[in-house]
């Protein structure tokens, strides 16, 4: 026998003309944010630039200078700010006046991607200078005068703004940072045509200048929504030995370099100038620790002194000969592993 249909404690439509409403809310807290805070995450691997010879066009694009130093993103929270390098190591300490700066900023939280330089005194940023300053390649010591240009932001308030458009984050980052003259300044959008600014650039001596496209989400990697376009062309390359010099100082008169084809080094020429005497002596003395019989490299020089390639130097040249090797190259400063340097690739 089917059993009737089971009543329930309310009709689901009264017979009456009063409207149907709700369980009545409670007041919401007004010490409560409206939306849900997303957690603030330990890291975010950085969106990186990818290198092409010439600046796109068109307003979807803009531009800013190229800095040449170490990429950070600095993590604030009310009780604690810490400066991360691009391979993920606290460098906090080693920024002493960007982390106060950073302190001051008058935010809960907050993660700012930017680039830790060093000026010269014509305002352009100087990688040797600021490596000399942190005491070298391994050294330990606190760069007091470096200072972040921002350029992102990448969490704010609580809220993680990565999925927002490159235009929405940098006029939230223009509002936050507001100290032209501090120790975070922002790294300014140049209103102007990619060549133009371009030719600008290199007429002043800078490395080059970074494209943006303004409707992108910030994603890690380099997916071309960044582009780096340089005024020389550099690169991360081994140094596997030197040639010794009775004149020159420091007693080097070339470092012998290497890149990598395939998954093997290969020897790309060498690099006498770019360095003062103090580098020279500096080099000296670390590849002399690493001295080795057993040449990394196949090498046609006589009285050259082979070295295990740890070392990691960035060059600056104007290109490549017909048999793979560095044209009119000069030496800018030994790269940190920590730094992330990615050493160069032939046929990339």
């Amino acid at each position: 026998m089917t059993k009737p249909p089971r009543k329930t404690s309310q009709p689901l439509l009264r017979d009456t003309e009063t409207p149907i409403r709700s369980r009545p809310r409670k007041p919401r807290d007004p010490a409560q944010p409206q939306l849900p805070f997303d957690p603030m995450p330990d890291r975010i691997e950085p969106c990186l630039a990818l290198l092409k010879p010439k600046p796109p066009s068109g307003p979807d694009w803009m531009f800013e200078v190229k800095w040449d130093g170490y990429r950070v993103a600095v993590h604030i929270r009310p009780d604690d700010v810490r400066i991360i390098t691009r391979g993920g190591h606290d460098w906090t300490d080693r920024f002493p006046a960007i982390a106060a700066a950073a302190r001051k900023l008058g935010v809960g939280t907050a993660i700012l991607d930017g680039e830790a330089v060093l000026l010269d005194a014509q305002g352009r940023s100087d990688f040797g200078a600021l490596q000399r300053s942190l005491g070298g390649r391994g050294g330990k010591k606190a760069s007091s005068e470096a200072i972040l240009y921002a350029f992102d932001l990448l969490y704010f308030d609580g809220h993680d703004l990565t999925r927002m458009e490159l235009s929405g984050r940098r006029h939230l980052l223009e509002d936050l940072i507001d100290d032209s003259d501090g120790a975070i300044r922002i790294s300014q959008e140049v209103e102007a045509d990619g060549a133009a600014l371009l030719a600008a650039a290199c007429a002043h001596g800078l490395e080059g200048i970074t494209a943006k496209h303004r409707d992108s989400a910030y994603r890690s990697g380099r997916l071309g929504d960044w582009l780096k376009i340089k005024c020389v062309q550099s690169d991360s390359c081994v140094v596997v030995g030197y040639e010794p010099s009775a004149t020159a100082g420091g007693g080097i008169g070339s470092l012998l370099l290497a890149a990598y084809r395939d998954d093997r080094l290969v020897y790309v020429g060498s690099v006498g100038t770019g360095f003062k005497e103090r580098d020279a002596l500096d080099l000296r003395r670390m590849l002399d620790g690493l001295k080795t019989k057993r040449p990394p490299v196949a090498v046609d020089k006589k009285g050259v002194v082979f070295a295990q390639p740890t070392l990691i130097a960035e060059i600056v040249y104007r290109g490549w000969t017909d048999d793979s090797k560095l044209r009119h190259a000069s030496y800018k400063g030994l790269r940190d592993v920590q730094d992330n340097a990615a050493i160069f690739r032939l046929g990339e």
